[in-house]
């Protein structure tokens, strides 16, 4: 995992019209970036649809949304046209950026070990710094509050940490 505070690695990836998104360009924004396994999966879609409801919040901070994948541009274009997404996929197709961000790593499903991306945000600052991380994202998951169960989003903390991070 890369240390908060720590510069962010570089990357220059196509997104899924095939223009190239690089971090010296965006720099001066906060930059949700956020790493999933694969386009059309349960919790990849979950992931990028609750980002999408959520982008105009992520606007307002002055904040861009990029989801990575190892999936190509043609298959991002087909993901986003599908689900009616509106964030930005960049295709990781040679894996350098999941490498550098130490997402692509040993995976352990149903007995079996594969080499995959582990579902992982990182917030960028506009210094091009970590400024958060999360590792082993749950999209969705439950959480007991005052004895009642209620699912807690993702993307809401990813927002709240936002949040909490421009306010210093």
């Amino acid at each position: 995992m890369l240390e908060i505070g720590s510069k962010a690695p570089d990357f220059c990836a196509p997104n899924q019209d095939d223009v190239e998104i690089c971090l010296r360009d965006i720099l001066g924004k906060w930059i949700v970036l956020y790493f999933y396994p694969r386009d059309n999966t349960p919790g990849c879609t979950t992931q990028a649809c609750d980002f999408t409801a959520a982008l105009p919040d992520f606007e307002d901070l002055d904040a861009v949304i990029l989801g990575v994948s190892t999936d190509t541009t043609a298959k991002h274009r087909n993901f986003i046209e599908k689900q009616n997404l509106e964030i930005t996929l960049l295709a990781d197709t040679d894996k350098k950026m999941c490498e550098d961000y130490n997402v692509w790593q040993l995976k352990k499903f149903m007995g079996r070990e594969s080499m995959g991306i582990v579902r992982t945000t990182f917030i960028i600052n506009p210094q091009g710094n970590i400024a958060a991380a999360w590792e082993k994202v749950n999209v969705r998951k439950k959480k007991k509050v005052k004895g009642e169960t209620v699912e807690v989003l993702h993307v809401n903390e990813v927002r709240e940490k936002l949040k909490e991070l421009k306010a210093h």
